[in-house]
């Protein structure tokens, strides 16, 4: 954190504690102190007054069948920006490049931590956090997803409410640290989800991907070293204690079938005790210290300017660094151009002429991918292997070395390379990558990926129609990359190339196999190959872009 933000603002809405001098940040061996004159507490009637509330909850029956639980598991989650309509789905933003034109992860996600008491309006803290930045791809990981997995024994302690759930040893740091770190850091990861019933994690992980901005929420959110080395603002929480119990006991009674004896016994026993020895004292290592949580607006917004200001240092071009890149460099070893038949030459003059029909563009160029996917298919390693011959003899053949083949298409005009994919391989595993360029920056944008399960096995055939700078086929590298597919297990298919994006690609990701029917040599200003096929896109589908509507590498030749 700058040095502006390790101060005190004496507004009563947000403090920023100073650090002791010659402390370390991640040095969590503070004394607990006395901060009754830090906390604003609420007047006596007012405690009256909430507590007075829960005499009009009704006493709920402990079957959980009467009364099921609201929030049964735990709440991490990402979701992309989108607008939904009875006809289709709107992407409404997209994520810029967060790499270099060297294909490098450049720009880590601005992590946020949030710490406080049970029951202090973390989860309200971060909803009010992300609904006021108003940025793309944030998503919010929920210390409650990694709860550790209790015994037969603990489980039956967890029953009577003698199980302690906020001890840090009921948390499984060493997983945590390791998804928050690949998190932090671009890679797709699996956060578990977390049974409170059964006091278990769910078969079923869930696949977070593609944060700008996380936001790491829990009651020991700074209660590891490691962990607070991960985060870039550090926002503690304060809200009074008899707020939060009142709250807890309406949470557990009205929405978890809990007695109100129940509910006292396990605060005085476990929660309040934690929260004194293992929570407080790390309000020390915050940057920002919130009273009151969501109803702080002014502290929120203080908050979000931050990481406003943070976001904006981060800020990278891709498009134009490779406009101007390898200009005069020999064609890369890992380009393969199909050999250029008179047949080849032949469709290409019918599919690049403006004057061709609709109808006789699609037979051609579908008739230029199956021929283009035949030869890509020629470099996939294939390992030797005898049968035999329903005449009895021995055959010595070939078969593919790896585990299978899955095939994922650019949208929009990658796709319809699909069905010629699906005619030479059987049964092949499809995926989807939506990149579409920013109007205002130029710059590429994912706004949509739908990707197989363990992807990471696989062979890749990537697909685009064109690519002319290489910078959406930089990005849907990057995006495998980030899913644990090897380098060189990805092959880049395209009916036709420029020779700058053959070389970005290639620079970027040297062991990526670029296979191609034709490389042309020029880009206009515009990013349009030359001499070109006009818009793939509209030319196929029968579309007729808008002077708004920008798409991927396909749809203006870019």
């Amino acid at each position: 954190m700058e040095g502006n933000m390790a101060m005190t603002i004496n507004l009563n809405h947000v403090q920023m504690p100073q650090k002791e001098e010659g402390e370390k940040e991640e040095d969590l061996s503070v004394s607990r102190s006395d901060r009754s004159g830090q906390m604003k507490r609420k007047s006596s009637g007012s405690r009256d007054d909430s507590l007075d509330s829960l005499r009009n909850l009704p006493r709920c029956p402990l079957t959980p069948s009467l009364s099921p639980r609201k929030r049964t598991t735990s709440q991490s989650k990402t979701e992309p920006p989108l607008l939904r309509t009875n006809k289709r789905t709107i992407y409404t933003a997209g994520r810029p490049p967060w790499y270099n034109v060297t294909g490098t992860t450049f720009k880590e996600a601005f992590v946020i931590g949030l710490c406080g008491g049970s029951a202090s309006g973390k989860t309200t803290v971060a909803n009010k956090i992300i609904e006021a930045l108003d940025v793309p791809w944030v998503v919010l990981l929920s210390m409650d997803s990694f709860y550790k997995v209790l015994t037969k024994d603990e489980q039956e302690l967890a029953a009577k409410n003698e199980y302690n759930f906020d001890h840090p040893e009921a948390f499984d740091f060493e997983l945590l640290v390791t998804v928050l770190r690949k998190l932090k850091k671009g890679k797709s990861i699996k956060v578990p989800v977390y049974d409170f019933t059964s006091h278990c994690r769910r078969k079923e992980w869930k696949t977070v991907y593609g944060a700008n901005v996380v936001i790491f929420e829990g009651i020991l959110a700074f209660a590891n070293k490691e962990l607070l080395k991960l985060l870039d603002m550090k926002v503690f929480v304060d809200t009074d204690s008899d707020i939060r119990l009142v709250r807890r006991l309406k949470r557990d009674i009205s929405e978890r079938g809990r007695d109100i004896s129940g509910v006292i016994k396990q605060y005085n026993k476990f929660v309040k005790p934690s929260f004194e020895q293992y929570i407080e004292p790390t309000v020390h290592v915050a940057d920002i210290v919130v009273p009151r949580g969501g109803e702080n607006f002014v502290a929120l917004d203080l908050i979000v300017q931050h990481v406003h200001s943070q976001l904006e240092k981060r800020e990278i071009t891709v498009r134009s660094a490779l406009a101007s890149a390898h200009q005069g460099q020999p064609l890369p070893k890992t380009l393969s151009v199909m050999e250029c038949t008179p047949q080849v030459h032949g469709m290409h003059t019918i599919i690049r002429n403006k004057d061709t029909n609709r109808d006789e563009f699609i037979f051609y160029s579908k008739r230029l991918m199956r021929l283009l996917i035949e030869h890509a298919l020629s470099f996939l390693p294939l390992k030797p292997v005898q049968v035999e011959t329903p005449q009895g003899s021995i055959y010595e053949g070939k078969r593919l070395s790896g585990k299978r083949i899955t095939g994922v298409s650019i949208l929009r005009a990658g796709e319809t390379m699909e069905q010629a994919l699906m005619a030479v391989c059987k049964d092949i595993r499809l995926g989807k990558i939506l990149i579409q360029t920013n109007h205002d920056t130029g710059e590429p944008e994912l706004h949509y990926l739908r990707l197989p399960k363990d992807i990471s096995e696989d062979y890749v055939i990537l697909m685009d129609s064109t690519v002319s700078t290489g910078a959406a086929a930089l990005m849907a590298v990057r995006v495998l990359l980030d899913h644990d597919v090897q380098e060189d297990k990805i092959f880049l298919l395209s009916l036709l190339m420029a020779e700058m994006g053959v070389h970005s690609v290639a620079y970027a990701f040297p062991k990526v196999r670029i296979i191609t029917t034709a490389v042309d040599k020029n880009v206009n200003d515009e990013f349009h190959i030359i001499p070109g096929i006009g818009n793939f896109g509209d030319r196929y589908f029968g579309t007729d872009a808008p002077s708004d509507w920008y798409e991927s590498d396909e749809g203006m030749d870019y």
